[in-house]
């Protein structure tokens, strides 16, 4: 995926589906990249990717997020 940077890895996909939708409030577009299995969802990530050039104010979004 060129120009995107990965942000987030998760196994939970309410914490991915809260992140994307804080940074999409905040107008970062958020490609969420759903790699469990759907038989066993304890093996695979869910990935959050980003544009390259918003990785750093996403980054700093989502730590403000979860310290809270």
């Amino acid at each position: 995926m060129k120009g995107w940077s990965k942000l987030y890895t998760t196994q939970n996909y309410t914490e991915a589906s809260i992140i994307a939708g804080m940074l999409e409030e905040n107008h970062i577009k958020v490609i969420v990249m759903n790699k469990l299995d759907s038989n066993y969802l304890s093996f695979g990530d869910i990935e959050l990717y980003v544009p390259g050039h918003y990785i750093h104010i996403a980054y700093n979004l989502v730590n403000r997020t979860l310290m809270n």
